[in-house]
C-alpha cells in the first residue's frame, strides 16, 4: 500500500460497487425467477439463473478484494464453475419444457426483460471503471456484458412469441442464454487460469 492511500480507496471504491451488483442482481434473480415460473418463460427463467450466477461472482468478487492475486484466481474459478453448473441446468429445464410443453406469456417476457435490461446496463456503468482491474473485476465485467446480451434475447423471443403465437421462440432463447451463462463461465476460467501461470 502506497502513502497516498490510493489503495484503500480503491478497494473501498470495488467494495462499493461489488455490493451494489450483488444487490441488484440478486433482487432481479428473485423477480425474474417468479415471473419466470409464472410467465412458463425459459428465457426468463435462464436469464434469472444468469442473475444469480452473476450474484455469486460478486459475492466472490467482494471476498477478494484487497486479496492477494492467488486468491483473487480462486475465486474467479469458483465462480466460472458455478456458472457453468448453472448453466447446465437451465439446458435441463429448457429439455424439460421442450418434451412436456409450455405456454410463455409474452407480455411479461417483454416487460421483465426490458426491467432487467435496464439494470443490467446500470451494473455495466458502475463496473466500466473497474473493468481493467484484478481478475475478479475483469470476471464481473464479462458476466455483466453477457447479461445485456441475455436480456436483448429475452425480449426479442418474447416479441416473436406474441408475433407468432409459438413457444419455440422462448425455448430457443433459454438455450441460448444457457450457452452464454457457460460460456462466460469458460472464460472466466481461462481468464483465472493466465493468472496462475
Amino acid at each position: 500500500m502506497n502513502a497516498c492511500g490510493c489503495g484503500d480507496d480503491l478497494e473501498h471504491l470495488e467494495r462499493q460497487t461489488l455490493w451494489l451488483l450483488l444487490v441488484i442482481n440478486g433482487v432481479m434473480f428473485v423477480i425474474e425467477a417468479a415471473i419466470g415460473w409464472i410467465a412458463e418463460s425459459t428465457g426468463l427463467l435462464a436469464d434469472s439463473i444468469d442473475m444469480l450466477a452473476d450474484a455469486i461472482v460478486y459475492g466472490m468478487s467482494l471476498y477478494a478484494v484487497g486479496r492477494s492475486g492467488a486468491l483473487q484466481s480462486r475465486a474467479a474459478s469458483a465462480s466460472g464453475w458455478v456458472q457453468i453448473a448453472l448453466g447446465i441446468g437451465v439446458v435441463v429445464e429448457v429439455l424439460r419444457r421442450l418434451l412436456l410443453g409450455s405456454d410463455p406469456v409474452s407480455i411479461l417476457m417483454i416487460a421483465i426483460g426490458t426491467i432487467a435490461l435496464v439494470a443490467n446496463v446500470f451494473c455495466l456503468m458502475l463496473l466500466a471503471k473497474h473493468r481493467s482491474g484484478g481478475i475478479h473485476m475483469r470476471a464481473s465485467w464479462i458476466f455483466s456484458t453477457n447479461d445485456v446480451i441475455a436480456n436483448a434475447g429475452v425480449i426479442v423471443s418474447g416479441c416473436l412469441v406474441l408475433l407468432l403465437g409459438s413457444r419455440i421462440p422462448d425455448l430457443v432463447v433459454g438455450a441460448l442464454v444457457s450457452a452464454i451463462v457457460i460460456r462466460g463461465g469458460w472464460l472466466i476460467l481461462k481468464e483465472a487460469a493466465r493468472e496462475t501461470e
